[in-house]
């Protein structure tokens, strides 16, 4: 395939991929991690404490997720080109509409590069920082160039050995329980997506509807930077609801930016508090762990900016949103009332319920009257 993303000649993709690449690859910086003695014991170590946590999040959950996990330690290039290869699956079809709209456009070589170079600069600045990933989010089909995932780079947690090895490094962490710790909560996502039936199909229902609602129109900007002056007229960021995402949604796309926050800050929360509890039992060091990281998502100064612009800072929140949630529930009511929000869609919650679990609790039990009352 060429870097345009065609095979057939035809309308080029949006975004030159191949510049993309190397933006990414030049910001993550160099870290031969295959020339470094660790590497072998970063990958035996990750193979044994995934599947480890493995066992530990299914007895603590009740998920259990189906077969074992792909622990895969990568070097940041290979994250960023793993990250690629998601990224185009699941933006095939709006690409493929921004492609048609580019194409009449005198603009449109220069745009391909100016997009490439900004989500290249993104997954760099994102491949200094990640510690762990799980991937089983974006579908197998559908996708512009054809081919299927191997099974080996299917249902995989990504552990980006550079970074871990930093953080260790830097905090004199015990490596291996460092990464147990990471492991737990990678592995609890795995155990959300596979071991909750329509989870999965869900999500990917929740992105395909929201790529589905993008508008490709330049005049979009427009009514973005509209939407901005308001904001700013009345005091407000207009980066503060969902970064550069939020200021161009329409009302309809933050209707449901509203639905896609409330699943991953319920998602984040619940794997930072299975992560805590399973810790607090099985990882020495844990507590300090735990600070060095809220510190390490609190920062401030030019970060902290790149983050809110970004939207980050908003994913950065799902984590205490989310686990305050799960902890007032559980404190209220019980694990077992906390397995309800697995039962459906439905019983998801909102999030004002995230905001308030007293609210969940009371639509949870309503519910459940209905249905014995039937």
């Amino acid at each position: 395939m060429s870097e345009t993303g065609r095979d057939d000649g035809s309308t080029p993709d949006p975004v030159d991929w191949g510049t993309a690449r190397r933006v990414a690859v030049l910001v993550a910086g160099r870290d031969p991690l295959g020339e470094s003695y660790l590497a072998a014991s970063l990958r035996s170590d990750f193979g044994a404490v995934t599947a480890e946590a493995e066992d530990l999040v299914a007895d603590f959950t009740g998920l259990r997720a189906p077969g074992i996990a792909n622990a895969a330690v990568l070097d940041r290039s290979e994250w960023v080109d793993a990250n690629l290869v998601s990224m185009r699956r699941m933006f095939a079809p709006l690409m493929s509409r921004l492609g048609e709209r580019l194409a009449r456009s005198p603009m449109g070589p220069l745009g391909r590069h100016v997009g490439a170079s900004e989500l290249g600069a993104l997954l760099g600045y994102m491949a200094r920082r990640v510690l762990g990933q799980y991937d089983l989010l974006v579908p197998d089909d559908g996708v512009a160039g054809g081919g299927q995932r191997s099974p080996a780079e299917r249902d995989a947690v990504y552990y980006v050995g550079p970074n871990v090895l930093a953080l260790e490094k830097r905090f004199a962490f015990r490596p291996r329980d460092f990464r147990t710790w990471i492991a737990l909560h990678e592995v609890t996502h795995r155990a959300q997506f596979t071991g909750v039936p329509w989870m999965r199909e869900h999500f990917l229902g929740l992105v395909r509807k929201s790529l589905e609602l993008m508008d490709p129109d330049p005049r979009s900007l427009v009514r973005a930077l509209r939407r901005a002056v308001e904001h700013l007229s009345a005091g407000r960021n207009p980066l503060d609801d969902g970064g550069l995402f939020g200021l161009f949604a329409s009302s309809e796309q933050r209707a449901l930016l509203s639905e896609v926050q409330a699943l991953m800050s319920l998602l984040e929360g619940h794997g930072n508090y299975v992560m805590s509890e399973l810790g607090r039992r099985h990882v020495h060091g844990e507590p300090r762990m735990a600070r060095v990281l809220q510190a390490r998502r609190n920062r401030g100064g030019l970060s902290g900016q790149v983050h809110k612009a970004l939207g980050l800072e908003l994913k950065l929140r799902q984590y205490d949103t989310g686990e305050n949630f799960v902890r007032a529930v559980v404190d209220a009511a019980g694990a077992d009332v906390l397995d309800a929000v697995w039962s459906s869609p439905s019983a998801l919650p909102t999030l004002g319920e995230l905001d308030d679990p007293d609210r969940w609790l009371t639509r949870r039990a309503a519910t459940s009257a209905t249905s014995v009352a039937r």
